[in-house]
């Protein structure tokens, strides 16, 4: 057996200190890699850095304000799912909420319409009985949006049901996460808001105010939900465009019953800044954003939007 030279003292206590310092940036590095937490009261922050939720699992009741950011190479928004039973499981949602969900867009990228209803329809009944409360509008990468909504007690979902590359439910890759919303409340109110929008299936959207540069704080009026064509509701997304955007284009991305709506790559021209998803009727949401000069759009995640009112342009100048 090979014999090692012994180590004096002195030497062996230097290379003890520098395993230690070693150690200590290291557990530091691994810190600051860790999953986000909810850093101050009234902000939680949510990243994504590929198909993931990088945020916290338990949230107080009440107001709450979000930050997303989107760190990943594709446009994504998340949603809050209220599920109807707090007895729902991981298995519920990979073995039987996703897969009709995936059969049926299979079926409508192969343009077999009838084909994709019957898959639909083995969707579960007990996702009728889902509520919404609001998330985020679409992000574009490198991005952040800042949404406020107001929870109830409950098992939520978060999810981003953009379309990959393949036509495949970013759900499907694992872009999704329970949520519990504890009885106690935060104490949380929104901030005053600059403008406001309100949201309803026969008015489309009424919004009020001249967004200018600089900060803007948005408030958001579901005057009634109803599922559209698509099986789901209405929401309010912001974006600017430039001179190559087709508007035309957009409205039939944000479809995405369409072979090719919300699926990768987005419409050449628009960054997405976010907004507010999917709310309940009567129930309010709050986002804010930094807008420069330029040309901006708001949108509904909606079959035909532009025709359903729920499409508004506006300009921003310099102030």
């Amino acid at each position: 057996m090979k014999k090692f030279k012994k180590i004096n003292a002195p030497y062996l206590g230097f290379i003890l200190l520098a395993l230690f310092t070693i150690a200590c940036k290291t557990e530091k590095k691994q810190e600051k890699q860790a999953e986000p937490v909810q850093k101050e009261s009234n902000v939680i922050e949510v990243v994504t850095r590929s198909m993931d939720f990088q945020t916290v699992d338990t949230l107080k009741s009440g107001w709450n304000t979000f930050a997303y950011k989107n760190l990943s190479g594709e446009a994504h928004f998340f949603i809050m799912d209220k599920l109807p039973s707090d007895s729902i499981v991981e298995s519920d949602i990979t073995d039987h909420l996703l897969p009709p969900f995936e059969e049926g867009m299979k079926y409508l990228i192969e343009e077999k319409a009838d084909s994709a209803m019957a898959a639909f329809g083995s969707i579960p009944a007990w996702f009728n009985d889902v509520k919404r409360y609001g998330g985020t509008g679409l992000i574009s990468p490198g991005e952040t949006a800042v949404s406020t909504i107001k929870l109830v007690p409950g098992k939520y979902m978060m999810e981003c049901y953009v379309k990959a590359l393949n036509g495949e439910w970013h759900t499907s890759h694992g872009m999704w996460k329970f949520i519990t919303v504890v009885d106690e409340a935060t104490n949380v109110s929104p901030v005053e808001a600059d403008h406001k929008i309100s949201v309803s299936s026969t008015e489309g959207y009424t919004f009020e105010g001249q967004p200018k540069s600089g900060k803007n704080r948005f408030k958001v009026n579901f005057i009634d939900q109803v599922p559209h064509e698509h099986f789901s509701g209405h929401d309010v997304n912001l974006m600017k465009y430039d001179a190559t955007a087709n508007i035309d284009s957009l409205v039939y991305w944000m479809n995405w019953m369409n072979p090719t709506g919300l699926r990768t790559p987005t419409p050449k021209g628009f960054t997405f800044l976010g907004g507010m998803n999917n709310c309940e009727t009567g129930e309010t949401g709050y986002f804010e954003v930094d807008l420069d000069a330029g040309n901006y759009i708001l949108i509904s995640e909606t079959p035909k939007a532009d025709e359903k009112g729920m499409l508004k342009t506006f300009v921003v100048n310099n102030n």
